[in-house]
């Protein structure tokens, strides 16, 4: 149904006020909630890292709304927590609905770890909702990966197990390695991080996440061979024309945080060595760029000065 033809109390019928009346039961359901563009955020977006959340948009005016919308209630109930039905009225969450590109109702949203994941139109009949549902429950292996990720301060070693198990489990399920990745990096546990490391280069690429742990690995093994940053520093100012000094210098300044100087040193690499020392010293510009903030000032200036040193 078009959100501009706008249906009269009378043309939707006497199905619908008889589904109406029996209707609703947000207030009743803990796992139904109703929603504003005010809470979207909250309430939609930030509790979908908890938990699967189904967003209806409708309308009191729809009739295939108000055909579909206790059917989603009843399922609710019935799942018992594994999802949360956000009600979305289109008259109180116009600015949501434009965001999600809702141009007819109802419209469905399934929305995981704040991502849109799957959606549909019209009033489903309940025998295709129930396996559109259970095709985006989580999997046994992501539930570990979940409660292992709720361990990993207060109980390092089990998340560690769950992690593993989850593996065991769907060995291509990326976050449990990644999170198994992260508590070995938490953990200073170094040479252990590589192995599940290696495995995710293996597919040929790798997350966001897992390019920002493997560059916190880089950083703190230049840390760590570089040594004491005056030893360094001194070094490279005794030996201005040794620009592996320079280098070496670059990387204990990124082991120790000191970004900026780290950035800048690296750059005069790249712009006077650009076949040799440079190319270590433009990743290790990389390697920062994925420590900081995406809009950190220090991110954006030495990412266009690295481009115009390159190209």
């Amino acid at each position: 149904m078009e959100l501009t033809d706008r249906l009269s109390a009378a043309s939707t019928g006497r199905r619908c006020d008889e589904l109406s009346e029996r209707g609703s039961h947000v207030d009743e359901n803990p796992w139904v909630i109703a929603v504003t563009d005010e809470s979207f955020e909250a309430q939609v977006l930030q509790r979908s890292y908890e938990q699967l959340v189904l967003v209806d948009f409708w309308a009191e005016w729809c009739g295939p709304c108000r055909l579909l919308g206790p059917v989603l209630e009843k399922l609710a109930a019935e799942y018992d927590g594994q999802f949360l039905l956000a009600k979305a009225n289109t008259d109180q969450t116009a600015q949501a609905a434009g965001q999600f590109g809702v141009q007819s109702i109802p419209a469905v949203f399934a929305v995981r770890d704040g991502q849109l994941v799957d959606a549909f139109v019209g009033a489903l009949p309940e025998p295709q909702l129930r396996p559109w549902i259970d095709r985006l429950l989580p999997t046994a292996a992501e539930k570990l990966v979940a409660e292992a990720e709720k361990l990993t301060v207060v109980d390092p070693a089990t998340a560690e197990k769950k992690y593993r198990e989850a593996m065991a489990a769907d060995a291509n399920l990326a976050s449990a390695r990644i999170g198994l990745i992260q508590l070995f990096v938490d953990q200073n546990r170094h040479d252990e991080a590589a192995q599940p490391l290696a495995e995710l280069e293996a597919r040929g690429f790798l997350e966001p996440e897992a390019e920002r742990l493997k560059a916190i690995l880089a950083l703190r093994e230049h840390a760590a061979t570089a040594g004491d940053i005056e030893q360094c520093r001194a070094a490279a100012a005794q030996h201005p024309s040794d620009l592996s000094r320079q280098l070496k210098l670059a990387e204990a300044l990124a082991g120790v945080q000191q970004y900026e100087e780290a950035l800048q040193v690296a750059l005069v690499l790249v712009q006077t060595d650009r076949q040799n020392l440079g190319e270590p010293a433009r990743q290790l510009m990389v390697d920062i760029f994925r420590q900081l903030p995406d809009d950190s000032p220090l991110t954006s200036q030495y990412r266009r000065k690295l481009s115009a040193a390159l190209y």
